[in-house]
């Protein structure tokens, strides 16, 4: 089967055709995603659909897809499917969103209880259409699921809220277990990468959440065209910000309207990398090529259990 047709066959069954990866000649052979298959995978799908919701997984045509919700593992996106910017690495579509769903926290906190997850991760489009971002709709979320789901760990991987602290704030006070936000990339290629948002915003958000006592996590796409010392000092510039996860995977291109790869990073160099990260004081780093922000996250189950016992 051409990579042409295997696309377009995956474009069919509802599948983002990032998921051929494993096809394109262009790629290297670390790069494997794993297809969707199987009664769970399936039975998931439906479910999320039928409740109307969005999930990052099919939205940003994450390659993890077949094998998380394999394991029903999936991240919920919040506040609608229509992201305000333009960001050239992403492929969750951009345009004018409604406004926020008042039913969709509910149904959020629905899916998850009958899932049953010890660890989970919800996700959202950026609403700079709204005064607060979507802060208030976030805190309802958090409260939403916390009382459906009390005993499993919540990760909130939030956008930057155009660095309003208040708006941070109104997410915190509703007590994620996990406070996210993406840098995406090293400084120099930001501003290209990411167009509306700057490191500097990011890293004043990871620096006030962690002031007010959040356990902070943030990531990096590799592949972009950064240089090993410039990761190193925004690994540096992170651990200032008081971040305590650290995600690390392959930017992969989902079309060709977006940025190219200008290198594929190898399984060796990730190795090196998570092993500097973890020498410059991370407490939990996920390293690889396929890695994303939520891949495995349940690692961290253990860490965030230690940082909740420690502060109440």
């Amino acid at each position: 089967m051409t990579v042409d047709t295997r696309s377009r066959r995956l474009r069919v069954l509802g599948q983002p055709e990032a998921l051929a990866v494993d096809a394109r000649p262009h790629h290297p052979p670390w790069i494997r995603a794993r297809l969707p298959s199987g009664p769970v995978y399936f039975d998931l799908r439906e479910r999320v659909h039928a409740l109307g919701l969005h999930t990052v997984c099919e939205s940003a045509s994450c390659p993890n897809v077949g094998e998380c919700w394999s394991a029903k593992s999936l991240t919920i996106m919040i506040l609608g499917g229509l992201c305000t910017r333009s960001c050239k690495f992403c492929d969750v579509p951009t345009g004018r969103p409604l406004p926020p769903d008042p039913g969709e926290p509910d149904r959020v906190a629905t899916i998850l209880a009958e899932l049953g997850l010890a660890h989970t991760v919800i996700t959202c489009v950026t609403r700079d259409d709204l005064a607060d971002g979507g802060a208030a709709h976030w805190a309802t979320t958090i409260r939403a699921v916390k009382a459906r789901c009390p005993a499993m760990v919540l990760e909130a991987l939030v956008s930057d809220f155009k660095g309003d602290t208040h708006a941070v704030d109104t997410v915190l006070d509703a007590g994620p277990d996990v406070f996210a936000h993406n840098l995406e990339t090293v400084p120099r290629l930001s501003r290209q990468v990411r167009v509306q948002a700057s490191v500097e915003r990011s890293l004043a958000v990871l620096d006030h959440a962690r002031k007010r006592g959040a356990l902070t996590k943030s990531g990096l796409m590799l592949g972009l065209g950064e240089s090993v010392d410039e990761i190193r000092a925004t690994l540096r510039d992170l651990r200032a910000a008081g971040v305590a996860i650290l995600t690390l995977g392959q930017y992969l291109r989902p079309s060709r309207q977006h940025l190219p790869v200008e290198r594929h990073v190898t399984p060796d160099e990730f190795r090196q990398l998570k092993d500097e990260a973890l020498a410059m004081g991370f407490a939990h780093v996920e390293s690889g090529p396929l890695v994303r922000s939520s891949y495995h996250a349940s690692n961290q189950h253990d860490l965030v259990e230690q940082w909740r016992r420690k502060n109440g």
